[in-house]
């Protein structure tokens, strides 16, 4: 788990977790280029995230299309290069401000957001990447497909959608050690032919890493605790 606290400044927590990161890489035999870390920005304000852009971090997460609709248009206007992930769950109505805005969805988890999305993509001509959320805990409260049904989801995706899935996204739950959810996940992505595995956040990504992630998720940890 990374340590940082609230008297550093964003770029100092920013690169405490690079380097946590590129310990956790040289731990697990890999390259640390092999994982990209999203920055959650969810409920921080446009100047606190600017502080990570300035910074030179160009990759960021958001869960909900309404809030990032308001935050992210200017600061891609002056900052370009800016990759942004949907990190939340995505209603089908939202499809369409979904694809016009992210560059990847890491929530792909039911047949009614698989039509939207492959109407919107062939709609803009625009691929965002995509990641199939698989519900690990199979708990009742959570978006996700359930491990059991994910070969079928994914055979789904393609056949019938015509959807292109990169990879897989898991949130372990709270009361679980995540190490068998990391694995479970990585396990189901081999066998489908998948190369990314977005899992682990602030508290575990060192862990996911050692399992395969190749993005993971962390947002306290460089911005500090939300309001």
């Amino acid at each position: 788990m990374t340590h940082t606290t609230e008297a550093m400044t964003c770029a100092e927590r920013l690169l405490a977790v690079q380097d946590e990161i590129t310990r956790a890489c040289r731990d697990a035999k890999r390259a640390s280029s092999s994982v990209t870390l999203i920055a959650v920005t969810k409920t921080f304000p446009v100047e606190v995230i600017e502080e990570a852009v300035v910074a030179g971090h160009r990759t960021f997460g958001e869960n909900r299309v309404q809030e990032s609709k308001i935050k992210w248009p200017a600061l891609r206007e002056k900052f370009p290069d800016i990759e942004l992930h949907l990190i939340g769950s995505l209603q089908s109505n939202k499809a369409k401000e979904a694809v016009a805005l992210f560059d990847a969805i890491h929530s792909l988890d039911r047949p009614s957001l698989c039509e939207a999305l492959a109407r919107e993509i062939e709609k803009q001509n625009r691929q965002p990447r995509l990641f199939v959320e698989i519900n690990t805990g199979a708990e009742p409260q959570k978006a996700g497909v359930l491990p059991d049904d994910a070969d079928a989801f994914l055979q789904n995706c393609r056949s019938n959608y015509g959807l292109i899935v990169e990879g897989l996204m898991c949130i372990p739950p709270l009361i679980d050690a995540p190490a068998p959810h990391f694995a479970l996940t990585a396990k189901i992505a081999s066998r489908n032919g998948l190369k990314f595995l977005s899992m682990g956040m602030s508290a575990d990504f060192a862990v996911a890493i050692q399992f395969g992630a190749t993005h993971v998720r962390v947002g306290s940890a460089i911005f500090g605790e939300r309001k």
